[in-house]
């Protein structure tokens, strides 16, 4: 029933307010005189249907559910008597209904079935009542609709304690799912963490997995609402960049959920690590998330840094690369800024491939005459070194390296699908 209709049921044309002083009178007084009779005797119906409802007492001992039923009856009675505006909800008790059904896990469905279980039975007696004091019908029928509108505010008293509760434990259960993820995701740990990563776990009642694999995400905006990625990944977004730790990464479908569940964010995912190894795929996640914010990898996306195992090995110490790099390619810096590059670009993909001129000038794009003659030019360069397997292997690392940062053309349109 809207609430238009109810205004109009209760306004001065209504048939209740037609009815005669004396008689509305003598209704509440005999209905409040019952009130406690009718709160006991719903209270009796609710136990036998659901005998599995907590009974809570009050401080005085008295049943809660008795005390709120009772005074529900007795502000709808006080209204009915006065008929000014809208019965007011009593506060509190349904509330505290709502409340306890939300911290004990259960829906609001068997709330709501007993409420209108409790309307139903008090609407029988007001109608026994109303008969007894020749209340006209069509001004009980009005006494209905009011009941029904009455039941919707109980309701919404209750849908408010449950949304608390609700609120109360999403927030208890993020704060210990950080203190689980904070322990994971330690560098150092005193001692066995089995134990407290075990107590911590079963607190928000998370299995803990053989393996897991650490993500750290860049936030398509500021307020980005969080991924849904489900109630198994542990998700943080407190941090600037958000971190989860994904359980058995490798398990069939995860990939699938995730990429799904992450559309529209980026970020990358550390290698999958044993559970007490969680600091070190946080590890590799960051520096991937690094190189995206360099434009050395791939951004727009969630990557796996398993796919980019070149770029993250060869990127990382890039003073390391670069010290070697000067030592290498000293031969080079003879040759001009052009030239120079031109020769490494063949030098390396002579290493890569191994091959003939033929070979080299096919991943090139040039012709083969021009191979062998880079190539006779870099045997001048490096004299017998060219052939030490060791030199080879330095001098192939430190151009995969530049190749990478794009500083080598040629193949560089390989960079991102070889990473």
């Amino acid at each position: 029933m809207t609430a238009a209709r109810t205004a109009a049921a209760l306004s001065t044309r209504s048939a209740w307010h037609e009815v005669p002083r004396f008689q509305v009178r003598r209704f509440a007084a005999i209905a409040m005189a019952e009130a406690p009779a009718l709160a006991e005797e719903i209270l009796r119906e609710i136990q036998r249907e659901y005998p599995h409802l907590p009974v809570v007492l009050d401080d005085s001992g008295e049943p809660m559910a008795l005390v709120g039923i009772r005074r529900a009856i007795e502000v709808f009675v006080q209204h009915l008597e006065h008929s000014e505006g809208r019965p007011t909800v009593p506060p509190g008790v349904f509330q505290d209904f709502g409340r306890g059904e939300g911290l004990n896990g259960r829906s609001l469905d068997s709330l709501q079935a007993i409420y209108r279980m409790g309307v139903r039975l008090a609407w029988r007696r007001f109608a026994d009542i109303g008969q007894r004091v020749e209340i006209p019908p069509p001004a009980m029928y009005e006494l209905v609709d009011a009941g029904y509108e009455y039941l919707d505010g109980l309701v919404d008293q209750s849908v408010r304690g449950y949304a608390e509760a609700a609120a109360r434990q999403a927030g208890e259960r993020l704060r210990l799912q950080r203190r689980l993820m904070e322990l994971l995701l330690a560098e150092h740990h005193r001692g066995d963490p089995s134990e407290a990563l075990t107590e911590r776990a079963a607190r928000i009642g998370w299995p803990l997995p053989a393996k897991v694999a650490v993500g750290v995400l860049l936030r398509p905006a500021r307020e980005a609402m969080a991924p849904a990625v489900g109630q198994g990944v542990l998700l943080d977004m407190e941090y600037e960049q958000p971190r989860m730790v994904v359980p058995e990464p490798d398990a069939a479908g995860r990939s699938e959920l995730m990429h799904r569940a992450l559309a529209g964010w980026s970020g990358a995912i550390g290698p999958p690590v044993p559970l007490t190894e969680a600091a070190k795929s946080l590890r590799w996640a960051e520096a991937a998330v690094r190189l995206m914010e360099r434009d050395l990898l791939p951004s727009g996306e969630v990557l796996y840094c398993t796919e980019h195992t070149e770029a993250l090995v060869l990127l990382q110490p890039e003073e390391l690369i670069d010290d070697l790099a000067l030592r290498c390619l000293a031969p080079l810096t003879h040759c001009g800024p052009t030239h120079g590059r031109r020769l490494a670009e063949t030098l390396l993909a002579w290493l890569e491939t191994r091959g003939g001129a033929p070979e080299v000038a096919t991943r090139l794009g040039v012709h083969p005459q021009t191979v062998r003659y880079r190539l006779r030019q870099i045997r001048e360069l490096w004299g017998d070194e060219i052939d030490d397997p060791d030199r080879r292997f330095e001098l192939e690392l430190v151009l995969r390296a530049q190749r990478l940062r794009g500083e080598l053309g040629g193949v560089r349109g390989r960079r991102r699908g070889r990473a």
